[in-house]
């Protein structure tokens, strides 16, 4: 049987975790925002030309790569609000058991998915602002999700067992 102090310290170790992640998230989704609300003031005149990485305002009525963008826009931020909360949710249930890198991955999706779903709720579009010339523009919340999403996948590649031959 397990020590009552044992107990609660793992409790309160596992808690302070979630929040961390949570903060995270939401530092990163705040980092996306703010650059947001600074594209949408100085962009629309003067677009920055970098080379590699122009900074240029565009606004995405849908999902990745444009994908659905006909659709209704409720219909877009409410798929987006699920699939966030089940990110919120994983997150939240994984974190006993789950690496600080897996935690970590999840909360940069999240972080990404919240910036967006924030983004997007008022108007029905997304803030974009990075625009490399060939490939369709972006912003840092689409660079968290994905980011987050390949390290998932390493790391469960990673972690799959050795099988035998």
């Amino acid at each position: 049987m397990t020590a009552p102090s044992t107990t609660v310290a793992a409790r309160s170790r596992v808690l302070k975790r979630r929040i961390g992640l949570l903060v995270l998230a939401a530092v990163l989704a705040g980092a996306d925002l703010g650059i947001k609300a600074w594209a949408e003031r100085a962009l629309p005149a003067a677009p920055i030309e970098g080379g590699l990485l122009d900074l240029r305002l565009t606004f995405n009525p849908g999902v990745a790569f444009s994908f659905a963008a006909d659709a209704p826009s409720w219909i877009v931020v409410g798929i987006t609000a699920l699939l966030t909360a089940g990110v919120a949710v994983l997150l939240w249930r994984t974190t006993p058991e789950a690496s600080q890198p897996w935690g970590l991955a999840l909360a940069v999706i999240l972080g990404g998915a919240l910036a967006n779903l924030i983004d997007r709720t008022p108007d029905g579009h997304v803030t974009d602002y990075l625009h490399t010339g060939w490939w369709p523009t972006f912003n840092l919340a689409d660079v968290f999700i994905v980011t987050g999403g390949l390290l998932l996948v390493a790391l469960s590649w990673k972690d799959q067992p050795a099988t035998e031959t």
